[in-house]
């Protein structure tokens, strides 16, 4: 039996274990691994290749690394690997038709969300900074538009209060990469036929900056710790501790909600000396791990021994 000839679309490490999935299927061939370009990482901006490039040289296989996607080049240098599939997981890009119409099979998309809930660039993060219940992997037949094509498979899974963002996407790249190798024999023999997103529930992911790290008091604590939760590792969570001359930074590592507990937005609540509790818009955030600036990441009774805040910026 002849070996289905793939060509591989990612980026960072989600992708890479999908592709690690898709190398060791006996019925697949990946042809190519096409990435974004090595990038500038660290304080030494040392030259750094992404995890699916590594992934593929350890593994033999060419690598592709176009600046742009669009170009016709780059196009036609994809279309000499002959492949009759092209897998996407995080490439980075908006393809273009001219690409998705290369293979016989088309493109298809391993997406970390429920979709139409959270097209775009950070559907992890976004689902639970918005205390969404659950997500999940949809593969999807690509189009031309940002994560609109018709969903082939679903996998769901609940977020649970001990999820973060890099904890969640582990389980998600897993999930994803399962989810792809059981749909593509069913798709390629045409008994999983692609279904068109619904109109309605539509939302989209934003790319993610260091400020959405910053925790506003004036909201709800869950607002807050969901936000804690969704922003870890990167760009975590933190706010400001007052200090002269300039105040510092704090991170937040954990935390938990306090309901009930009430007083104004960033102010610290009176406690026992091993609790540190801010007050939020609506309940209170329990402070258990954080970490000033220039300093180590420390319990809240660790901190509290040698500080004495009476509120948060």
């Amino acid at each position: 039996m002849s070996r289905l000839p793939v060509v591989f679309m990612g980026t960072p490490d989600l992708a890479r274990v999908v592709l690690a999935a898709l190398c060791d299927c006996p019925s697949v061939e990946v042809r190519a691994v096409v990435s974004q370009p090595d990038k500038p990482v660290g304080r030494k901006l040392e030259l750094t290749p992404p995890p699916t490039k590594m992934e593929a040289l350890a593994r033999g296989l060419p690598v592709l690394q176009p600046l742009k996607a669009r170009d016709p080049a780059f196009v036609e240098q994809l279309r000499a690997t002959a492949p009759e599939l092209i897998v996407v997981a995080a490439y980075g890009q908006i393809l273009p038709q001219a690409l998705l119409d290369v293979p016989r099979f088309g493109c298809l998309n391993v997406h970390t969300s429920l979709l139409p809930r959270w097209r775009g660039a950070a559907p992890i993060q976004w689902a639970i900074a918005e205390g969404d219940a659950e997500t999940g992997i949809c593969i999807m037949r690509m189009e031309a538009g940002l994560d609109t094509g018709p969903i082939i498979s679903v996998a769901r899974t609940r977020i649970a209060d001990e999820d973060n963002g890099q904890i969640l996407h582990d389980r998600l790249a897993a999930m994803g990469a399962k989810l792809l190798l059981e749909t593509i024999p069913g798709y390629i023999a045409g008994t999983l036929i692609p279904q068109v997103q619904p109109a309605e529930g539509v939302t989209y992911a934003r790319k993610i900056s260091k400020e959405d790290g910053r925790l506003v008091w004036s909201n709800d604590a869950r607002v807050l710790w969901n936000r804690l939760r969704a922003f870890t590792p990167w760009p975590g969570a933190f706010c400001q501790l007052p200090a002269e001359p300039q105040p510092l930074l704090m991170k937040i590592h954990k935390a938990g909600v306090v309901e009930g507990v009430k007083g104004s937005p960033g102010q610290v609540i009176p406690a026992d000396g091993q609790v540190l509790l801010v007050a939020c818009g609506k309940d209170a955030l329990r402070l258990e791990e954080v970490q000033v600036e220039g300093g180590r990441r420390m319990s809240a009774s660790q901190f509290l021994a040698g500080r004495k805040p009476e509120s948060f910026l």
